[in-house]
């Protein structure tokens, strides 16, 4: 998110901190299926995604006053849809994240071999994703499907940025280690 978009949000929330519905409403339409995505890889479900993206925004109302800018409004709205999810995954125990994200897109320049090629590599991926553990998950998808910087990460998690380095370097090596065991090579298809 470039700085303009972020300076936009800032000032959205101020709005929505005067009691402005058409600033949650843009901040809704700008954030909600980001938001959506992120919190779907925790809870597995359309239903309960939904309700806490609803709930999410609906805390960014009432909270709008007291954002303190120590991170970005998109970093802030994913850490309240976070803490929500962490909610509801203390009282399942059985849930996990899903990874399913990590399927590719298919691209219509590829041959059919091609694009069932892509579609193996990414089930492997997403297999091997799916067995590190919840903290690790969590960094990789920050910050490659999220593409939140270091610091953004630590405001979301509210851990030392030296603590999400650690767990990013970590997830990559295992991970890395994960792939080679399955066979898979870094290039792509």
């Amino acid at each position: 998110m470039s700085g303009s978009e972020s300076a936009r949000d800032l000032e959205l929330l101020r709005k929505v901190a005067d009691n402005d519905r058409n600033a949650i409403a843009l901040l809704y339409q700008r954030h909600h299926l980001r938001l959506y995505r992120y919190l779907l890889r925790f809870v597995k479900s359309d239903a309960v995604a939904e309700e806490l993206v609803n709930e999410t925004f609906l805390e960014v109302w009432r909270a709008a006053g007291r954002f303190e800018g120590r991170s970005k409004v998109s970093s802030w709205i994913i850490s309240i849809g976070r803490n929500k999810a962490i909610s509801i995954l203390r009282k399942r125990s059985d849930a996990e994240l899903d990874e399913d994200y990590a399927s590719g897109l298919e691209d219509e320049s590829d041959t059919p071999e091609v694009a069932t090629l892509k579609q193996d590599k990414a089930a492997a991926l997403r297999d091997c994703i799916n067995r590190l553990g919840q903290q690790h998950r969590e960094v990789i998808d920050l910050v490659y499907y999220q593409e939140k910087p270091i610091k953004e990460i630590a405001a979301i998690l509210e851990v030392p940025e030296n603590t999400v380095k650690t767990r990013v370097f970590h997830a990559r090596k295992k991970l890395s280690e994960l792939m080679s065991k399955a066979g898979i090579d870094r290039g792509w298809p």
